[in-house]
């Protein structure tokens, strides 16, 4: 079974499930699992976890994420977007770029949204995409959500592309809604894309088409991300011969057990040493070879570490 995580470059008309099915044809395994919806039209950054992998893709749903989305003022529709029906249009000549400024900024910081009805959110069991195809509108609570930072791209009015750093969780597309409602002429999200997901880079992503050609060739441990790389600010341990035997049966581990892994290649021991652990703090594990056990936790009660998530096959 393959194990780690893909950049892929999502591209419009797929659909973030339509990515996973087409991977599991291409690499020829079913456990494959994306890390957070994008709608058909939009396209960028989806990361993708195989094997083992699939159990960190919580943990990348939750990084920040950043969009480049163009604002379309003057018209409203029903999907908050321009493929939806126009619900209504109104003038634009009486908004300055200066007036689009104050408000786009007035949206930083944390802010409440209301979910779009056309999003993969279950209300009752269902859908809202689903409700709203049946015709049917219903009541969404709001939710907070955080715009860490929203760069102005470009201006050439009635559109603007914005720049959006944000948390998990955020529509662009109800953020494009609420400032031409606050503009008081309406607005809806024409293009999106996104361009990072944590460490994710639209620009290091790869099409399904490019990851194929990868894959025939036999070349894909080129190209995945082993999950331990995902841990980057965490501290690695490399366990003993004993320690070993422990973690492949996700066992606890005690003090004697670990080496903390300096890294300094003149060190004789080859920069594994013993020191001191914080209680609470989270490590990675791995054998002297590399292998990846997965993630612990020490604790300072019973001086021992207690597995938090592994990643054994």
């Amino acid at each position: 079974m393959v194990n780690g995580v893909l950049n892929i470059y999502k591209e419009p008309g797929f659909t973030s499930h339509d990515v996973v099915a087409k991977l599991r044809g291409i690499v020829g395994q079913k456990k494959i699992g994306h890390t957070g919806t994008l709608d058909p039209d939009a396209e960028g950054v989806l990361g993708v976890c195989l094997g083992a992998a699939t159990r960190i893709c919580d943990m990348i749903t939750d990084a920040e994420k950043e969009y480049e989305a163009t604002l379309l003022l003057g018209v409203r529709t029903d999907t908050l977007d321009t493929s939806g029906q126009v619900l209504e249009e109104r003038p634009t000549e009486g908004i300055s770029e200066q007036d689009l400024r104050n408000c786009i900024e007035s949206f930083t910081g944390e802010i409440e949204q209301i979910p779009p009805m056309y999003s993969a959110i279950k209300v009752g069991g269902k859908k809202l995409y689903e409700i709203a195809r049946a015709g049917e509108t219903i009541e969404r609570k709001a939710r907070k959500v955080t715009i860490h930072s929203i760069d102005i791209v470009k201006i050439d009015l009635p559109e603007c592309v914005i720049r959006v750093s944000c948390s998990k969780g955020t529509y662009i597309r109800t953020l494009c809604d609420d400032i031409g409602g606050k503009l008081k002429c309406g607005g809806c999200m024409k293009h999106l894309i996104r361009t990072k997901v944590g460490q994710f880079r639209a620009e290091d992503a790869l099409k399904l088409s490019e990851i194929e050609t990868i894959v025939k060739e036999g070349r894909i441990g080129e190209i995945l991300i082993p999950p331990v790389d995902m841990f980057g600010g965490l501290r690695k341990v490399t366990v003993t011969d004993a320690g070993s035997k422990k973690a492949s049966n996700g066992n606890m581990l005690a003090v004697s057990d670990v080496l903390i892994r300096t890294g300094k290649p003149e060190d004789e021991d080859g920069g594994l040493h013993n020191i001191s652990f914080a209680d609470n703090e989270e490590f990675t594990v791995t054998d002297k070879d590399g292998f990846f056990f997965g993630i612990y936790r020490y604790r300072a009660s019973d001086d021992t570490f207690k597995p938090v998530k592994m990643f054994l096959c």
